[in-house]
């Protein structure tokens, strides 16, 4: 019985020739990843096992970002303690304020993903990193006190959902439309606890922002990882940012698929997220003019420098609609720096929007943005449940640079021909 890329990556990481679907393993970790709100809780579960050093130091990647910078006492304190960890135990990856980014924007632009790896994070959104061919995933705090402690985590081994992809998408399209038509296909548990491996000869009209973009929102569908299979592209990306030798994993042809979905890209209309679920999709030929108060351009699923570039594409000589906030958030000091450079921050500014440093932010509900009763927000985050943004009676659509830019412009849900 044949193996998927997923199978494959994990059974060479847990000493086994073969794995199968439900099998309980126990495998060996390349990266251990926290954050600001996870990592204190590990700290407390990792000093329970005495005083003891981590696995490997360069192995560890913590990065304060979703409260950051400090926006109250309790997030101060939060990151105090981080520091103070992060010192005691020589942990070498560690990104704080002047380094620090979007975690899931950093990690892969600071090498530290290749393909093949199996990644744990003390976030959801951990699935991103399959954009490059690694097997990752989010797990809780326990998990990744345990990870920083013994460089090994239990896994019950994915079954896996092929998604096949033809075709160029039109313009307008990214990735953020693709993942949100699959998620509204089959589900916000579609995919649960499975592996979503995508193949076709569509992937490669698909930059790897895009494909990170997908991975991303592979948790939205319930699944365990998201993967997309190595290819030029990929290795040109882990070649730019990573010295680090990759390894290339293929699923078997007789790999064995619970489902097989075919995705025409060229087909696929920019998509949008309505409340209070990711899948409760429609595409922007049926969404009538919908008043906003804010739009956010960000967030680990859309904050790198094609989002922006995309945005500024639209939003240059122009102005956002009076009365529209508008907030633009890169992904990192790379992204940002490289914005200023290209212009895009200025376009942004003298369009009226507001640039911040790079944060989660108002994507969690944190800060940068928060939404007061009744207001309406349309973002291009991953999540838009009950209370995600600020009050539990405001709402929150999702979608892609290009129809945030067009929407803060006009001031309602619209398409980015209507304002070019």
């Amino acid at each position: 019985m044949g193996m998927t890329m997923t199978q494959k990556i994990l059974a060479q990481h847990a000493s086994l020739k073969t794995v199968k679907e439900g099998q309980l393993i126990e495998v060996n970790l390349d990266l251990v990843l926290g954050n600001d709100i996870t990592t204190p809780v590990a700290i407390k579960e990792f000093n329970k096992l005495g005083d003891i050093g981590v696995f490997n130091k360069n192995k560890i990647a913590i990065v304060p970002d979703h409260f950051t910078p400090n926006k109250d006492i309790k997030s101060a304190e939060q990151c105090k303690e981080i520091r103070e960890f992060v010192k005691r135990k020589e942990i070498k990856n560690f990104f704080d304020i002047g380094e620090m980014g979007i975690e899931h924007v950093i990690i892969p632009e600071k090498g530290l993903v290749v393909s093949g790896d199996v990644v744990i994070g003390a976030d959801s959104h951990t699935c991103t990193y399959g954009a490059l061919g690694a097997f990752s995933t989010g797990i809780g705090s326990t998990d990744m006190a345990a990870g920083m402690a013994t460089g090994k985590c239990w896994f019950k081994v994915p079954g896996a959902i092929r998604f096949i992809l033809k075709n160029a998408p039109k313009k307008w399209v990214s990735g953020k439309d693709i993942i949100l038509h699959i998620i509204g296909m089959i589900g916000v548990d579609g995919a649960l606890y499975k592996s979503i491996e995508f193949i076709g000869e569509g992937i490669k009209y698909l930059s790897m922002d895009s494909r990170f973009t997908i991975t991303n929102m592979a948790i939205e569908a319930g699944a365990k990882n998201g993967i997309f299979p190595v290819d030029e592209k990929t290795i040109e990306y882990m070649k730019e940012h990573s010295e680090r030798e990759y390894k290339i994993y293929e699923a078997d042809e007789d790999a064995i698929y619970e489902s097989t979905y075919e995705i025409d890209l060229s087909e696929i209309r920019p998509t949008i997220a309505f409340p209070n679920l990711p899948e409760n999709t429609k595409t922007i030929d049926e969404v009538d003019e919908i008043p906003l108060d804010q739009v956010v351009i960000g967030s680990c699923t859309n904050g790198r420098i094609e989002d922006l570039r995309v945005a500024a594409s639209i939003l240059r000589g122009k102005k956002v609609k009076k009365g529209v906030r508008t907030i633009i958030i890169p992904g990192s000091q790379k992204v940002y720096l490289q914005a200023m450079e290209e212009g895009l921050i200025k376009v942004f500014i003298k369009a009226g929007a507001i640039v911040s440093t790079p944060t989660c932010g108002p994507c969690l509900g944190g800060h940068m943005g928060i939404l007061a009763k009744k207001e309406r927000a349309l973002s291009t985050t991953n999540r838009n449940f009950v209370g995600r943004m600020g009050h539990v009676q405001s709402e929150v659509y999702l979608a892609s640079p290009a129809i945030a830019a067009a929407s803060a412009i006009k001031g309602v849900i619209c398409a980015p021909e209507n304002v070019l």
